[in-house]
């Protein structure tokens, strides 16, 4: 498990290379929800997510070998921008497995930095295995993996530096890897703050392993949240998760859009959908927030393709 040294140095070494993101406030939300709320804007991140910190973490951390054999990742989009962004600035090749499916925007941006992408249909997880055992790559998983938990674990420490007088973090789900950083880093800094995680009722994949006791598989996961529809719970998350977090929050899909629609009429940030489960946990009434609440706002890669007239 990430102890929160690793961590501290995982933050120093990503100190320079990416954006220290700030911590927001809108009293138009904050009046809407009856709430005292913080929004942690990792939209404004590089390649616009908070991805960056995990996959960065993971290629700084691997020897020249295994970066001389270039590297490989399966993702909805947002960790595919960040692994083929972090691989360029590092001279390492990179692949990224997505599906045929994915939000083209997404798409473009990966190969834009440099990616070679790989679009299937299927089962990516199996795909990703494939592609990169014939290739010889090393394969980087999106969040099963102890240095990208770590470098998650980030956030973490930036929302308590910010704000020592947080009493909850929202944090969207999706396989497991942000929420189990962001809990293990402020749980180890603060043990009473509770930490909730909210992930689309369409894939649920984290609460159905909570309720088994054991990471379990999905055989679908769509929502229009794209960037939470991780179809496993990782190995390595769900310890964390299990130990340090509080709740975890199922949100449906017409919530899902109310709160993007209204994070963005009332503050202007063209949040992704993804992004917006904390506030669609607000809107249901499954997260009653009690003193200063952090928001994690977790990306903005939003399909600009469905924005017509």
């Amino acid at each position: 498990m990430p102890t929160l040294d690793a961590i501290r140095q995982a933050a120093r070494d990503l100190d320079g290379r990416i954006h220290r993101t700030p911590m927001l406030t809108s009293s138009a939300l904050n009046d809407h929800f009856a709430a005292d709320l913080v929004l942690k804007a990792e939209l404004f991140q590089k390649t616009g997510s908070f991805k960056v910190r995990g996959l960065l973490t993971k290629l700084l951390r691997l020897s020249a070998a295994e970066r001389e054999r270039g590297v490989v990742t399966v993702s909805a989009g947002n960790a595919a921008g960040a692994l083929a962004w972090a691989a360029r600035d590092a001279g390492v090749p990179a692949t990224v497995v997505m599906a045929t499916t994915a939000v083209p925007a997404k798409i473009a941006a990966a190969r834009g930095y440099g990616a070679t992408v790989e679009l299937v249909e299927g089962d990516l997880m199996a795909a990703y295995e494939r592609i990169r055992d014939e290739r010889g790559l090393t394969g980087v998983h999106p969040f099963d993996d102890e240095d990208v938990i770590t470098g998650h674990a980030s956030l973490g420490l930036e929302l308590l530096a910010d704000r020592p007088d947080l009493a909850a973090v929202l944090v969207p789900v999706g396989g497991g890897g942000l929420i189990s950083g962001v809990a293990t880093a402020v749980k180890l800094l603060k043990p009473d703050i509770r930490v909730i995680g909210i992930e689309p009722q369409r894939a649920d994949v984290v609460s159905r392993s909570l309720e088994a006791g054991e990471p379990q598989r999905l055989p679908t996961a769509r929502s229009i949240a794209d960037g939470l529809a991780a179809p496993v719970c990782g190995t390595r998350n769900l310890p964390l998760i299990q130990q340090y977090v509080d709740a975890v929050v199922r949100v449906g899909e017409d919530a899902l859009l109310e709160a993007t629609r209204l994070v963005m009429s009332r503050t202007k940030l063209a949040l992704e959908p993804a992004a917006a489960a904390p506030f669609a946990a607000l809107l249901e009434g499954s997260v009653q927030p009690t003193g200063v609440t952090a928001a994690v706002v977790s990306g903005g890669n939003l399909d600009v393709s469905k924005l017509v007239l």
